[in-house]
């Protein structure tokens, strides 16, 4: 067996589904299976949309499974100031720019330059248009006038001085449950010039969960398949850093009586309301593969 520090690390803007529950089960399981450690993160960037009780319910819900996890629990909230370090030093580096386009902006130029080309515009993974690098041709005056002027930004990865900075061969390995493991090659150019930071939100989830991993020595990754393309960019933005690759597991997704995965902004049915309706906790663990 090997050591591992494995996280589950959700967000605190609802309460914990059956997709969770297996997602924080197979976490535990794998770090008890390897010898290794079993750590809970808060994912909290989301002001909005993140509540006090929801962080309660969740260390509640994960109790209740029978889940123990090391404490002080991290919180992306107490750290938004590392993740502003993070951001200048791509910035000096040129790796990173603000760019002052709404995503209405952006989903109008895209619009005209099909219609224009009578083509479709390049999309990410996630199926949203690749950004098409307006920003990118501000002078440095007039990137100081805007942000002097406080028009809302973000802060996006100058893909191709990414790629130059940290030229590859872009790889990360995936273990299976039996420990079987594979090489796969990233491929971070179909992301584009992604969104890394926000000016209301100090980070993109990409940049945040690099940083939060190598802080906690992370070294094994387990989450939904769903999130799979995503390592492309996670991979970039580790070499760019100088950070350890972990190794990552994405799982199947839990799935309703419809086949669409579970969500809370769809209002899957919560661990609470199973709770509350006489259902037990090993009846959860038995019906999601877990003894």
């Amino acid at each position: 067996m090997i050591d591992g520090i494995f996280r589950f690390a959700p967000s605190p803007n609802g309460r914990l589904h059956l997709g969770h529950a297996f997602s924080a089960l197979l976490n535990a399981d794998f770090a008890r299976r390897f010898g290794g450690r079993f750590l809970l993160r808060i994912e909290d960037l989301d002001p909005l949309r993140s509540r006090p009780d929801f962080v309660a319910a969740i260390e509640a819900d994960l109790t209740w499974l029978g889940l123990q996890f090391e404490t002080p629990v991290m919180r992306q909230s107490r750290r938004l100031d590392l993740y502003r370090h993070g951001i200048d030093a791509l910035e000096r580096r040129g790796i990173t720019y603000p760019c002052f386009c709404s995503r209405g902006m952006v989903a109008a130029d895209v619009a005209a330059r099909e219609l224009a080309s009578a083509r479709p515009w390049p999309r990410d993974p996630d199926g949203a248009p690749l950004y098409p690098r307006n920003c990118r041709a501000l002078t440095s005056i007039e990137i100081a006038e805007r942000l002097a002027a406080g028009m809302p930004h973000v802060w996006r990865l100058n893909l191709d001085a990414a790629l130059a900075a940290a030229p590859g061969p872009y790889r990360f390995t995936t273990f299976e449950r039996n420990c079987e493991s594979r090489l796969h090659i990233a491929e971070p150019s179909r992301w584009g010039d992604v969104v890394i930071g926000r000016r209301d939100v100090a980070a993109s989830y990409h940049l945040a969960v690099v940083m939060d991993d190598e802080s906690q020595g992370i070294t094994h990754v387990v989450r939904g398949a769903d999130l799979l393309a995503a390592t492309d960019i996670h991979v970039l933005l580790q070499m760019l850093f100088g950070y350890r690759t972990p190794q990552y597991h994405h799982h199947d997704l839990v799935r309703d009586e419809s086949g669409d995965k579970l969500a809370k902004s769809r209002g899957s049915r919560s661990l609470a309301d199973m709770r509350a309706s006489g259902c037990s906790a090993s009846e959860i663990r038995a019906r999601l593969g877990f003894p």
